[in-house]
């Protein structure tokens, strides 16, 4: 079966979007299988630079289908907005496809998220504010409000009333806020209804005939497998999942129709928000990864937290998503550097841990374990062959090989489309 899993092998930022846009020539749908507009993608082609945070990179190819699966939680306003953005700049966007069964960001949710992260302060997750979580939530309390909804009055009204006698409880009494109109609601989200109509299909049924038709079908997930609600650095985490499980949840579609799980990796390491990071860095070093590696959130214009690579993390990351293949990113970004620590354990106690342990404590208490290697000099970003790169640049990525556990089969170079050395096809 021609499905190909894409997702982040760290704590997000890695670099999805472009390895997605490669791919874009090659498949038929590109699918957004969790998150929100809490994640962002920067694609970068020709002079033209794209900032995507809900729609698929997929939707900057022409032949391409994006679809957004009934995991992800839709902000309509943001929605429209990112569509408009893409029109006025001539991108095609009338082949998107919506699931029914997608679940939408309301307006409390907005609210409860805001409040909720100021009220813990010291405390707080680092969420980007935008509702992902308490939308999440209502789904599993079942208490949500999804996108097929909006195309029934009376049905909707009921569940926002459901859904806000215990919010406005919470919002009065614990967080003196005032109460939230029902009324107010139910206007809002069905303004969006007539919008939303022409791109909601039954996703779940489209993408399983396209691979019985042997079409191909890229699953895109935002963030990164160190931020998986249960496979990530809880609580520091996002609230739905990002690992390879996740695509099938997802986008509904089998286990046994995924052929190739992606991992996009960083030639080096950046998180947002709070958590731990055992090779963040505090010096120079950091200040240079941020400024070299533009580290700034595509969605939530935070500065990310740098530090060296991770092989720890990255061998993680294989065994927990079943990796077959790695797409190296931002190796130019290292060019400079005369030595280039890279972390291949952790000491915890006075012991060396080569694997990620799953005690939130001893993670909060790890202390890298560096192994040092030869940097180089030489502008790479015209590479164009992997026998292009200099020496010391292919012995760190055949030791990034050797220690994440997967092949590394593409590598990015420098920020534009064409600037990616490709080894092995994915396709």
């Amino acid at each position: 079966m021609p499905a190909l899993v894409l997702l982040g092998a760290q704590w997000g930022d890695e670099g999805k979007g472009k390895a997605t846009d490669l791919l874009g020539g090659s498949v038929d749908y590109v699918v957004r299988y969790q998150g929100g507009n809490n994640a962002g993608h920067t694609v970068v082609v020709g002079d033209q630079k794209y900032a995507l945070h809900l729609l698929p990179s997929g939707i900057l190819t022409p032949e391409c289908t994006p679809v957004i699966g009934n995991g992800v939680v839709i902000d309509p306003s943001v929605l429209f907005s990112e569509l408009n953005g893409l029109n006025e700049r001539g991108v095609d966007t009338s082949k998107l496809l919506i699931s029914g069964n997608a679940h939408v960001i309301t307006p409390y949710n907005v609210t409860v998220d805001k409040v909720t992260e100021r009220f813990l302060g010291k405390r707080k997750i680092g969420t980007t504010g935008r509702g992902i979580g308490p939308t999440y939530a209502d789904k599993i309390n079942r208490v949500g409000i999804r996108i097929q909804d909006l195309y029934d009055e009376s049905i909707l009204t009921q569940k926002v009333e459901a859904a806000l006698d215990g919010k406005n409880q919470l919002l009065t009494k614990v967080f003196n806020r005032r109460a939230i109109e029902v009324g107010q609601v139910v206007e809002e989200l069905l303004s969006y209804a007539d919008r939303l109509k022409p791109y909601v299909a039954d996703t779940v049924l489209i993408l399983n005939q396209a691979l019985e038709d042997d079409k191909v079908v890229l699953f895109e997930g935002g963030q990164g497998t160190l931020l998986d609600i249960d496979h990530g650095t809880y609580p520091f985490v996002t609230s739905s999942n990002p690992t390879a499980g996740g695509a099938c949840t997802g986008a509904g579609v089998g286990p046994t129709k995924i052929s190739r799980v992606i991992g996009i990796l960083k030639a080096y390491t950046t998180r947002v928000g709070s958590g731990p990071f055992p090779t963040e860095l505090f010096d120079d070093d950091g200040d240079a990864l941020r400024r070299i590696g533009g580290e700034r959130g595509v969605t939530t214009g935070r500065d990310r937290r740098c530090g060296w690579f991770d092989a720890v993390i990255a061998r993680y990351a294989t065994r927990v998503n079943g990796l077959t293949d790695f797409f190296l990113t931002k190796l130019d970004v290292l060019t400079g550097w005369e030595q280039i620590p890279v972390c291949v354990a952790y000491e915890i106690d006075g012991k060396r841990v080569e694997e990620l342990p799953y005690s939130q404590t001893d993670f909060h208490h790890a202390k890298p374990i560096y192994e040092t290697l030869p940097g180089w000099s030489e502008d790479i970003t015209k590479a164009k062959s992997f026998s292009d790169l200099p020496k010391n640049a292919q012995d760190y990525v055949k030791a990034l090989e050797e220690m994440s556990g997967a092949p590394i089969s593409a590598i990015g170079v420098g920020p534009g489309r064409d600037e990616t050395i490709e080894i092995n096809s994915f396709i």
